[in-house]
Parts: structure tokens; sequence; C-alpha cells
């Protein structure tokens, strides 16, 4: 499965910003559709996601209020909407799937895009 991120960019503290995922390839909800994101000398951390056919949305505990998944099955694409942005959302967000039914380990994804850069100003 090849994946497309975009929609990054520089959003000020307090903003929204929506991040695209699209598939040009296998439909989406055949996977569990996860978003992470990598802050500079961080680890790669889970934010939110599908899980597989897309009935049921998961996320870490600490972000869920303020950031959703939604999907456009017409479009083969998962959507990461962030609110409320602050400082520390600053970090290259990345989309992956899963051939497991839900998942949170980075080591459970098999594909995965390239990668959006998202920028918080305060």
């Amino acid at each position: 499965v090849q994946l497309q991120a975009s929609g990054g960019g520089l959003v000020q503290a307090g903003g929204s910003l929506t991040l695209s995922c699209t598939s040009s390839g296998r439909p989406l909800r055949n996977y569990a559709v996860g978003w992470f994101r990598q802050a500079p000398g961080k680890e790669r951390e889970f934010v939110a996601g599908f899980s597989r056919g897309h009935q049921s949305t998961y996320s870490t505990d600490s972000l869920k209020d303020r950031f959703t998944v939604s999907r456009d099955g017409g479009k083969n694409t998962v959507y990461l909407q962030m609110n409320s942005a602050k400082a520390e959302d600053s970090a290259v967000y990345y989309c992956a799937v899963s051939t497991m039914f839900r998942a949170r380990d980075s080591r459970d994804f098999g594909s995965w895009g390239q990668g959006t850069l998202v920028t918080v100003s305060s």
C-alpha cells in the first residue's frame, strides 16, 4: 500500500489543521490506519487511528480531546484534525497501515507515508 500524507504547515497556537492520508492502492478500510508523530529527538508517538474496517476510532488518551480522525471512503482518504494546537504538537506526522484489527505500536504497521511537517508557532 502506498500512502501519501499531506496538509502539514505552519499553524498558530490555538489554531486547527487537518492532515490527509491518501492511498492510491488498496482501500484503506482493509487496514487499521494510524497517525503517528515524531518530534526532533523524540520517539515516534501514536496519535489516533481507525480500526480495520473503519467502524471505530481510537487514540492516545492525552491527545483525544484535541485530535480526531475521520474518513472519506470515496476518496480513499483518512484525515487527522488537530484543534487547539500547542507548540509541543510540532512534529512530522505520519500515516501508516496495519493488517491488525487495531494497533498502536509502530512496529505493527507495515506501510508508511512519507510524513508531513507541522509547525506550531507560539
